[in-house]
């Protein structure tokens, strides 16, 4: 997106000139689902596409949001040092930004004035690429620049996701925040979600690029399975601590939960757990794969990683099964599966590059086939973290 256009958008919101414009990206997740609030291992990335924000401070303490992605939205408008959630529907949107405010002033950081700020993002809403945490860090890393807070980045990403936990009302692990704040260009991060040790590794793919797949379904993690599924993975650790000394289901191996499945002892509880403990160590071979340069292992890995979240995990849905199973059967295609948290938003397919055209021809008739409407296709950069442009 231009600088320029992002500017226009501005004046004509704010009839001012912008002061500053910054990106924050969004992420992909290569492989590591629902692992990260198990204590266990992700190994996503940040990406090209994400959130914009132009800023000019106010003399007074107004805080005016205006988003160019929700035209009929009117301008929000709040005091710098107000503390309650947009509760108007057409506004909860603002509370991803009052959030990342409210959290640093209650960390001890404090602002002397107000600003305006013009969001346009260029992910696609609802499609699990992680825009809430993208608004986030965009928020957490204007208010450092502009205000010149003394705050590390890990500070900001660990605020983002007590936004989602105490704001939003989602109980989301670090991931999504860490992803966008810690991105480096072609790297992708392996972290471990319980220490937060973290290290960077070359993205090397050679001939194959990281397709997007967007399924058009909307969802609304909140509102979603989510939180139930959190919860139940609190309840398999609970039985297994009356053996095992553990805080989270990352902590196991493969053998563990096959050998003390009996202490859990519930059918549904049991697929759940043993998705969590066998993703954790797929992401760790993920890792060995891509260091050794084996590509097709790195790619059956993924495959597998879909497997586990369609029948273990039951968090997929007909729309990402469809993209993932179809994407399988082409030409030139690595592994593909869903993404994030599930029931619609997004999956990835890694595609040989002069085979990428056929693949978006091919699974987006198969999808529309099959599903009624179209899906989206994306080709992907991997990207820095937040920027000042």
């Amino acid at each position: 997106m231009e600088k320029e256009q992002l500017l226009q958008e501005y004046q004509q919101v704010f009839s001012e000139v912008g002061k500053s414009v910054y990106f924050s990206p969004g992420r992909i997740n290569l492989i590591g689902e629902y692992t990260d609030f198990n204590g266990g291992h992700v190994f996503p990335c940040a990406i090209s596409l994400g959130t914009y924000g132009v800023f000019s401070p106010r003399s007074d303490n107004k805080v005016r949001l205006s988003s160019a992605n929700m035209a009929d939205s009117p301008v929000v408008e709040f005091d710098i040092n107000e503390s309650e959630p947009e509760t108007a529907k057409e506004n909860t949107w603002a509370n991803y930004f009052k959030g990342m405010i409210v959290q640093l002033r209650q960390n001890g950081y404090s602002f002397d004035h107000g600003f305006n700020l013009l969001v346009h993002g260029n992910l696609p809403y609802g499609a699990g690429l992680s825009s809430s945490a993208s608004i986030e860090l965009l928020m957490g890393d204007i208010l450092k620049e502009e205000y010149g807070l003394d705050v590390e980045q890990l500070t900001l990403v660990k605020l983002g996701q007590k936004v989602e936990n105490d704001y939003i009302g989602l109980n989301s692990g670090i991931m999504d925040q860490f992803a966008v704040g810690m991105g480096k260009k072609d790297n992708a991060i392996l972290l471990d979600a319980n220490t937060l040790e973290y290290h960077y590794y070359p993205l090397e793919l050679g001939d194959y690029i990281v397709v997007i797949m967007n399924t058009n379904k909307k969802h609304a993690l909140a509102d979603s399975k989510y939180n139930e599924r959190r919860a139940q993975n609190e309840e398999a650790v609970r039985r297994l601590q009356a053996k095992l000394d553990i805080k989270y289901l990352g902590e196991l191996t493969t053998d563990q939960i096959d050998q003390y499945s009996y202490l859990i002892n519930d059918d549904i509880l049991i697929r759940r757990a043993r998705h969590v403990v066998i993703e954790n160590q797929r992401t760790l071979q993920a890792r060995d794969a891509l260091l050794k340069g084996d590509l097709e292992l790195l790619g059956r890995l993924i495959n597998a990683s879909h497997v586990s979240l369609e029948y273990d995990y039951e968090v997929s849905g007909v729309e990402l099964d469809t993209l993932a199973e179809t994407a399988w059967k082409q030409p030139g295609v690595l592994g593909a599966r869903m993404i994030g948290g599930g029931f619609g938003g997004s999956g990835i397919a890694i595609v040989k590059k002069d085979q990428v055209e056929n693949f978006k021809k091919n699974v987006g008739q198969a999808y529309v086939d099959k599903i009624g409407y179209e899906a989206d296709f994306y080709d992907t950069e991997i990207a820095d973290g937040p920027k000042k442009l």
